[in-house]
Formats: structure tokens, sequence, C-alpha cells
């Protein structure tokens, strides 16, 4: 079976451990071990009896509960089969462009959306020595009003939150500036960095978010586009219809509305986070990389593909490679932050085989 190049493989990952896939202890894939929230759950069962419809084509109610939820009209929101369905889309209308510039490492799925369209890619290396700077090259930027911009914020696979000041230039600069939040619900409101309250200001703006991780959800394949409603019009004729089934629609209007699991999500990270970093720094050999997100980024001085299958074969522990970000290849690798016990259970098998 072929090495995956996302995480969340779990049928690959059993495969090399020689066991079921329930038994594997999944780090590879960043998704909150807190949840799907009960509220998820109990809509999803009030929806069996509506599987025989079809979904509203218009999606009013999600677009509504979006809306609400952002403080933007419904008419800006666009839902997904997944934030990916949604990269896809953008990477169509990036493709029209003369170029598209990458904040690099970048995740693979940029290169799939822009390759698929036969996009030029223009990249531009992540100064990892800084949290939160962003910069492109200085004699470059005054060209790029005929280029489209696509990064993440949190950065994947850094971890990295680039403050809003810090993109707010980008947007005077390119002709279409696409920002993937799919790991922004992680930073508590207080310390959040997202671009969706200035949406209204710029029409070149476009912003991804998704619910499958914060919420446990990925089986379910939700995410959503806000941007001028003239552009997701545009969008809406590209695709095909009722992209986002009835369980999923429910699923997503139940928990933007659950404070309490959203407060329980930004108590437990800081502490998981930093147990796990603190254990992996003590480690001989590695050298975690702090993060905003729910993940972190190692630097081991070991092959992480020979570490990857000694954790799968002795522990069927899974970690992400990072073979797939160019840049950074076989010396480093991404967890995800889970509970504390299963954080100590990666910490000790990590012990053992190093």
């Amino acid at each position: 079976m072929r090495q995956p190049a996302h995480g969340g493989n779990l049928a690959w990952a059993a495969a090399l451990a020689g066991c079921p896939p329930d038994a594997i202890l999944d780090f590879s894939a960043s998704i909150s071990p807190l949840g799907p929230p009960n509220s998820a759950i109990a809509a999803i069962m009030s929806q069996f009896g509506n599987l025989q419809h079809y979904p509203d084509p218009a999606y009013s109610d999600l677009r509504f509960a979006l809306g609400h939820f952002h403080n933007l009209p419904p008419e800006w929101i666009l839902p997904g089969n997944g934030s990916a369905e949604l990269l896809t889309l953008a990477g169509k209308e990036l493709s029209q462009l003369a170029a598209t510039t990458l904040i690099t490492p970048a995740f693979g799925d940029y290169y799939r959306t822009l390759t698929a369209y036969n996009a030029k890619v223009l990249e531009f290396p992540l100064d990892l020595t800084n949290k939160s700077h962003l910069s492109l090259v200085p004699n470059q930027r005054q060209m790029m009003k005929d280029k489209g911009l696509l990064l993440n914020n949190p950065h994947n696979p850094t971890g990295k939150l680039f403050s809003r000041s810090a993109i707010l230039p980008y947007l005077e600069e390119f002709a279409l500036v696409v920002v993937d939040e799919a790991f922004m619900d992680f930073v508590p409101p207080n310390e959040e960095q997202s671009l969706i309250p200035l949406i209204q200001e710029y029409r070149n703006l476009v912003v991804l978010r998704s619910l499958t991780k914060f919420y446990s959800l990925p089986g379910l394949r939700l995410g959503y586009a806000i941007a001028h409603p003239d552009r997701l019009s545009q969008w809406q004729l590209w695709r095909d219809p009722w992209p986002v089934n009835t369980l999923a629609a429910a699923a997503a209007i139940a928990v933007i509305e659950d404070r309490e699991f959203q407060q329980q999500t930004w108590l437990w990270l800081p502490p998981a986070r930093n147990q796990l970093f603190q254990g992996l720094a003590t480690i001989p050999g590695l050298q975690p990389e702090t993060s905003a997100a729910n993940f972190l980024l190692v630097k081991s001085q070991h092959s992480i593909s020979q570490l990857q299958q000694r954790l799968l074969k002795q522990h069927q522990i899974l970690i992400r490679d990072c073979l797939s970000f160019k840049e950074l290849g076989d010396r480093f690798f991404r967890v995800a932050v889970k509970s504390e016990s299963d954080n100590q259970r990666l910490l000790t098998a990590l012990n053992s085989v190093l």
C-alpha cells in the first residue's frame, strides 16, 4: 500500500503495524480528542428521518447560522464538502491570474489544486526563526498586482500564528488573497488573528474555514468559504449541487452554537500542548517548535521514515512525517496534541525507540 501524503490514513498504518485500524493511536491527523460534541451527535440523529429528502440546495439555515456566528450576511458564506472542496474552487480562480504565491513549506493540497488548473506557482520560504513575521522578497512585491497569494494561518505545518497586521499589507498588493484558517478555531478569541472582520472591506479576500478539526468531525467533510457574494455566486456555478449532506449541515448548525464545547477546548489545549512540548524537548535529538495550533512540528536528528515505522510496529503509534513538505524532508515530523495520557504514551514510546 502506497505511503499517504496526508495524515490520518489508518488503513496504511494498520497494514504496516499488522493490527486493526482502531488499534492505532493516531498523532498524524490534527483532530481534537475532545469531540465530536454531544450537540453534533444529537443533531445528526435528529436528521435521520430527513435522509429521504435532498438537502436545501441554498443551505439557507446553515448559511444563516454561520453568518450569525461571524456577524455577516448569509450571502457572504458558502458551505462546502470540507474546506478541501472550497480550496479546489479557489485554485480554479487563482489559476486565472499570472501566478500564485505560496509561503513554504506549504500544505500539499495547495499544490494539488494549483497543479490541477495548471497555475504558475511562486514559492517564498517562511522565516522559521521569527514567530509572527511574514515577508516576501521586497524587490518583487511591486509586481504582485496581477498575482494571487495563498497561505494558511495558523501556518501548517509550523503552527506559527501570523498577526492580522502582518497579512494586511498584502491585501493591497495582490489581486486575490486566499487565507486558509482551518486551525484558527483553536486560538482563543482574545488571541485569534482571523481576517474575517475585514472581509467586507476587501473584495479580493477569501477566508476558508473548517469545522472538522476543532469539532472532531473529519468524517462529515464540512467547511465554508467567506468572501464577496459575487465571487461565491461564481463558485457555486462551478460545482455540483448539494455538496453538503443533511447530517453535516445539521451538525454544523449545532456545534457553532455549542459555547460549552468551545470553552472546554480553549481551556484544554494550552496545558496539553505545553505538556507535549516539554516532553518532546527533553528527548535528546528532538527539537519541537512553538505552536498556536493543536499540533507541533518537531525537528529531529534521526530519520523520520525509520522512526515512523518503528513507532508503528513496536507501539501502534502513527506520527506525521513531513516528506510531502520538500523544504522539511526526512528530519521533521508533526504530531497532534491529544489527551494527557495519549501524549504521555507517545513520549514514552519515543524515549523507547530513540
